[in-house]
């Protein structure tokens, strides 16, 4: 599985550490948010309202340096509009892996 990186926030960040800070501080903030409206949504089987947490999240995916994962999000984000669940479980596994890379950082 691909690993989150800070490659796209370094780019961003232009060598400023503090704009760098400051953008990965506002993920740490906001993905917990995001990604439990999208769990509760989707438990919910308001799949619309999932799909368009999903189409957040995927923002932040791709920010972290995850290509194959932005793919998995856009799939399962159409996926959802259309009410199949199908890469869920792929979505939920980049989920978790993020999370697990915003606690060590």
């Amino acid at each position: 599985m691909e690993k989150p990186n800070q490659s796209y926030i370094n780019s961003l960040s232009g060598g400023d550490s503090a704009f760098k800070q400051k953008l990965i501080d506002v993920i740490k903030k906001e993905f917990p948010e995001e990604k439990e409206i999208y769990f509760k949504n989707f438990n919910a089987k308001n799949f619309k309202l999932a799909a368009d947490n999903v189409h957040k999240l995927k923002h932040k995916i791709s920010i972290l340096g995850l290509e194959k994962g932005y793919d998995v999000a856009v799939a399962y984000e159409n996926n959802l509009i259309e009410g199949s669940t199908t890469l869920k479980e792929e979505f939920d596994a980049i989920l978790n892996n993020i999370t697990t890379y915003l606690e060590e950082i």
